[in-house]
């Protein structure tokens, strides 16, 4: 993919954003919460959850692109104060979805990465626009998008001025209905060789099924994803959005104690030239062995 100016591969380099005291891109991350944010109390809970858990971030929906416009459609501004309060007394810096360029700078303000969520991949003037704040940017993959679709998105950001671009792997749609998207796990090394970009994979919305989470998270990091998104609530069975798919706090307190061995052993891994296997590198395929750092 010659054609990308800014979002392409050269000389083995590797994109590492800093977001608080996290290393995107260096360390593996995980990122974990409710699908949106439904009151002060259910997020504190999850919140607290989370971060004995091992998280590193929050996620939260104030603003919910719904399939249907009769669903539970975000707090909005309320729950952007609600994450910031979550932030205020648990430290973890918190990731939200913007759907409009209306919202795009205030939204930024209680944000620390803005999300742009797989059916707004293409939405190119919301692209252009977060571009111009400086806040790092989480790219979701559309449902029927091909790597090259894909990114070119993250074009439109980096060449508006924002250096800090994080893809995710989220699922795509193809003949299967048992799963709600196929998590396509080849995209991890794939966009590792065509992009200098952090990867994460949301094994979540990646199977829509919650027994399929841990399996599909394994495998991602396995696969050298340099983070998760993972949906957590407390009471999934009273969620206000995609309750059956997330998993509860103490599913996800195994779950990131298995990872945590797992990217152990990876560390511990190195192959025939002593290049360190999975996310223990930050410099996966380097040549000569330099990361390329932004900070804000």
């Amino acid at each position: 993919m010659n054609h990308l100016k800014l979002a392409g591969r050269k000389n083995g380099l590797r994109t590492v954003i800093r977001v608080g005291q996290l290393r995107i891109g260096q360390d593996l991350t995980v990122i974990a919460g409710p699908c949106s944010v439904e009151s002060e109390e259910q997020t504190l809970t999850i919140a607290r959850a989370v971060k004995r858990a091992g998280a590193g971030m929050l996620r939260g929906g104030a603003f919910k692109p719904r399939t249907s416009p009769y669903s539970f459609q975000g707090l909005g501004l309320k729950g952007l104060k609600i994450l910031a309060k979550a932030r205020a007394e648990t430290g973890l810096p918190v990731i939200t979805e913007v759907l409009d360029t209306r919202d795009v700078g205030w939204v930024s303000e209680y944000a620390d990465i803005l999300q742009v969520g797989a059916r707004n991949m293409q939405n190119f003037s919301l692209l252009k626009e977060i571009g111009k704040v400086g806040k790092p940017v989480m790219l979701k993959r559309g449902m029927f998008a091909t790597y090259a679709e894909w990114l070119n998105c993250p074009e439109y950001v980096l060449d508006a001025g924002n250096p800090d671009v994080i893809l995710c792997e989220r699922g795509i749609r193809t003949f299967e209905p048992w799963t709600r998207n196929t998590l396509d796990l080849s995209a991890v090394p794939a966009m590792k060789e065509l992009s200098h970009l952090p990867v994460f994979v949301d094994p979540t919305h990646g199977t829509g099924r919650v027994e399929l989470i841990r399996p599909m998270a394994m495998a991602a990091v396995a696969a050298g994803a340099d983070g998760l998104m993972v949906e957590v609530h407390h009471k999934p069975e009273n969620a206000m959005s995609d309750g059956p798919q997330a998993l509860l706090p103490e599913q996800f307190n195994v779950l990131m104690g298995e990872i945590n061995r797992l990217q152990d052993a990876l560390d511990a891994s190195t192959d025939s030239q002593g290049m360190q296997v999975g996310k223990g590198t930050p410099v996966y395929g380097s040549e000569d062995g330099k990361v390329r750092e932004y900070a804000w």
